[in-house]
């Protein structure tokens, strides 16, 4: 594992975090499945490039998708 992969890491889980904490005020599905997803995929994915990638699909998904 490298410090890119750490970084990114981080920020999308941060950013996970964030929406976890805002789906729960709100009440949420959409924020909240993306906050776990945001949360937990980092773990699993070890190439930069994917890991950046499906970090901004699910960011841009409550954006795009409200229930």
């Amino acid at each position: 594992m490298d410090t890119a992969n750490l970084l990114w890491g981080l920020l999308f889980g941060a950013i996970g975090l964030g929406f976890l904490i805002y789906a729960r005020r709100e009440r949420a599905p959409v924020p909240l499945l993306a906050g776990l997803g945001l949360s937990i995929f980092p773990f699993f994915v070890t190439n930069t490039f994917w890991l950046v990638v499906i970090g901004v699909v699910l960011t841009a998904v409550p954006y795009f998708i409200r229930l």
